[in-house]
């Protein structure tokens, strides 16, 4: 059974005190670098038990009156087409989903900053597609020397060169699609141009993990560095913490590395730094809230052994390099878990060895084990999720809920009308299969209304899945973990 870990009523109360406390500090305006996932941190959610995945939102929620959201992409990821692993989207249509999304809610969004901005022609057609949807559209360079070249960045030359950012809130929250986009430079800038203008702005950074008030080798702080091994992020003890308070708290490399840069570039623009550390930085409350260690701690060796499957398959289609596949290796030796503690791990392998064909396994919020075998009309995933159903809606296995005349000419239509090999319907044709005979039969009807009680439960394959399956166990909040090969 699934423990909740983390009290989130209280996570919301004390951060939005927590930040307007830092908007008071500074006076006019605050820009508020939110790192993560703000509508979706689904990592948060998987790691600490009882976080809510739209928790920041809500949050933001009790300031909206006072906040302001500015989404900042990277014009290189624009010209790559680089996609939001999670979502499977390219981060351009993630931009305008969060656009959406945030107004759709009652947040007001200003504007969208085009960073790293070198007049790729990918990222001026992305400006036009804002401009027509009426989003206010800005541009940031690259500087040269950045950032260790401060009399360049702080100059005309520098900052100074970038599109101001028109603000009206106390708020401003700096977000984006994913790493890299630009957050803490489009803040930094944006803090230059307001001091010229004589406006007293600050800078704060609200990023979840790691947790700066658990300790280094906690699970939640290791899961973070298996969640961001393709950045090379490493957790550290901040150094700056230590010296200046004589308190040990844990925040990652790249901030600790860039902190003397940012610390100079404050006292150069606002006459003195307000921080003496990266963590003095930070706006998190989320340690403070955890409840249940235990559970926390349950939670996050799963993320890590999640994570290293994911990184084993990423490896076996070429997608990471050997170094990053050794480094969740590490990091499973370091949380001292092993694939064998995933209990759908062993009942998956088992049930292809009895099958001799691909298999899966579940495990539901009950701790309940089920499996699903690869057949003539379904594959194995398939199966399972049918299998699931018939569970929580009190249905006898042997029930069965789609008809061979119905999934027949799907079969039919896939290889002899649209070229597929593979006769076996996905997941995605079997839950339509399934919705066509809910119309007709009772027991299709029980199984199709227990599809959201599929949420959070955890399925190994012993095969790599196709897309279109992955893409539906993200969709059905499944947590999905494969063995490195593919099917013959």
């Amino acid at each position: 059974m699934n423990k909740i870990g983390f009290d989130n009523e209280k996570y919301l109360k004390m951060q939005s005190e927590h930040i307007r406390e830092r908007i008071a500090q500074f006076g006019d305006k605050l820009y508020l670098e939110f790192g993560g996932k703000l509508f979706d941190d689904f990592h948060a959610s998987r790691v600490l038990p009882g976080f809510k995945p739209d928790s920041k939102l809500q949050m933001l929620l009790q300031l909206k009156d006072d906040a302001e959201i500015v989404i900042v992409i990277n014009s290189d990821d624009i010209e790559k087409n680089k996609i939001r692993g999670d979502l499977g989207i390219t981060y351009d249509v993630d931009v305008i989903r969060l656009v959406n999304v945030f107004r759709k809610i009652g947040l007001y969004v200003s504007s969208v900053v085009l960073t790293r901005y070198d007049n790729q022609p990918t990222a001026d057609a992305f400006r036009s597609r804002l401009e027509n949807l009426g989003i206010k559209v800005y541009h940031h360079y690259n500087i040269k020397g950045y950032p260790s070249n401060l009399s360049k960045i702080i100059s005309d030359e520098g900052y100074g060169k970038n599109d101001y950012i028109e603000t009206s809130r106390r708020l401003v929250v700096v977000t984006a699609p994913g790493p890299g986009s630009g957050k803490m430079a489009t803040c930094l800038s944006q803090i230059y141009h307001e001091h010229k203008r004589g406006i007293n702005a600050g800078y704060a950074k609200f990023e979840t993990f790691p947790i700066w008030n658990l300790p280094l080798n906690h699970p939640v702080n290791i899961a973070y560095e298996s969640a961001t091994a393709d950045l090379n992020d490493v957790n550290m003890i901040d150094p700056f913490h230590l010296e200046a308070y004589g308190r040990t708290t844990v925040n990652y490399n790249r901030d600790i590395e860039i902190f003397p840069v940012l610390n100079a570039m404050f006292e150069n623009i606002l006459g003195k730094s307000p921080y003496n550390s990266p963590t003095d930085m930070g706006v998190n409350m989320a340690g403070n809230c955890i409840i249940d260690d235990d559970a926390v701690c349950r939670a996050a060796k799963d993320e890590i052994i999640r994570r290293y499957y994911i990184g084993l398959c990423d490896r076996k289609k070429g997608l990471i390099s050997e170094e990053e596949e050794m480094k969740l290796s590490f990091l499973m030796n370091q949380a001292k878990v092993t694939t064998a503690d995933r209990r759908t791990v062993s009942a998956a392998l088992e049930k292809e060895k009895a099958t001799g064909a691909p298999a899966a396994a579940m495990e539901l919020p009950d701790g309940t084990i089920l499996t699903g075998r690869t057949s003539e009309l379904l594959g194995a995933v398939s199966g399972l999720l049918l299998n699931a159903l018939k569970y929580f809606a009190g249905l006898d296995d042997d029930v069965l809920l789609m008809s061979p005349h119905v999934i027949e000419p799907i079969m039919d239509l896939k290889v002899n009308h649209l070229g597929n090999s593979n006769p076996r319907i996905h997941t995605d044709e079997t839950l339509l299969a399934l919705a066509i005979c809910a119309t007709t039969d009772g027991n299709a009807k029980k199984a199709m209304e227990q599809i959201s009680k599929l949420r959070g439960c955890e399925v190994h394959s012993t095969v790599i899945l196709s897309a279109v399956d992955e893409r539906i166990f993200k969709r059905l909040g499944i947590n999905l973990t494969c063995e490195p090969k593919y099917s013959n």
